[in-house]
């Protein structure tokens, strides 16, 4: 983290969203390596000669120079260093990359903590989308390796109940209890969701896979449906709200 006393400092970030401010200015949301998740003003970046506004836009890694203002951070330089070009030339590889960034966002909060780690999964994660490698196993990865980061690891290997050893059998996952619920234990507890062998499988891969051991994975049409339906469906209990950009995907594949 740097020393945020001293009156101008380097980070680098991510931009997650930004939001007109003022009558020239953009608020930006970033995701940075020094500072986690926090957020910076833009002064004059709406304006036609501003020489910041090409680098802020979102899911671009930028390399910033803020200064500390009253209430928050001031934008005084701006480099891109990866813009993602081929995120923005594909609408379904936009709103791939826009969900990436709207998880992260939902799951974080503004607390000056650096976070390399997690910082270094956002840059892979985009690097990845626009590389053009399949979006389904990158997406998937990514929730894997994000629900590690912000505390939310799901149990796939004993049951979340009753901490048995789960066997290769259909199962069910419970979301409150937040992992894999064994056959026995099932036949009592409510409010459970199927997983498949095969959709538990996977999920167990991309957790202690590294990403080129995870790229193995060949699942069926059948089983990248459930997977995702059922990451959804976590995603939504420990979020408590339903998340926009799966919603925009979904039209797109219509």
């Amino acid at each position: 983290m740097p020393e945020t006393k001293f009156r101008s400092f380097r980070v680098d970030a991510v931009v997650l969203r930004h939001s007109d401010y003022g009558e020239a200015d953009r608020l930006l949301t970033l995701y940075t390596r020094q500072l986690g998740k926090t957020r910076a003003i833009a002064k004059g970046a709406r304006k036609i000669a501003s020489r910041k506004a090409g680098h802020i836009e979102p899911f671009t890694h930028v390399r910033l120079q803020l200064s500390k203002g009253r209430d928050m951070f001031i934008l005084t330089q701006a480099d891109t260093v990866d813009a993602y070009l081929p995120l923005r030339e594909e609408l379904t590889l936009t709103g791939h990359a826009a969900y990436v960034l709207e998880l992260l966002d939902r799951f974080t909060y503004e607390d000056d903590t650096e976070n390399p780690s997690t910082f270094r999964l956002l840059t892979d994660t985009l690097s990845r989308l626009a590389s053009h490698a399949d979006p389904w196993l990158v997406i998937r990865y990514y929730e894997m390796r994000l629900l590690d980061h912000v505390g939310f690891r799901p149990q796939l290997f004993e049951c979340a109940n009753c901490g048995r050893e789960i066997k290769p059998e259909d199962q069910f996952f419970s979301f409150s209890a937040g992992g894999v619920i064994c056959p026995r234990c099932g036949q009592g507890l409510k409010h459970l969701h199927a997983i498949s062998v095969e959709a538990l499988k996977y999920l167990r891969h991309f957790q202690r896979s590294s990403y080129a051991e995870a790229t193995r994975a060949r699942p069926t049409p059948d089983v990248q449906q459930e997977t995702e339906i059922l990451m959804q469906g976590y995603f939504t209990y420990l979020l408590e709200r339903e998340l926009n950009t799966p919603g925009f995907l979904k039209k797109i594949k219509e």
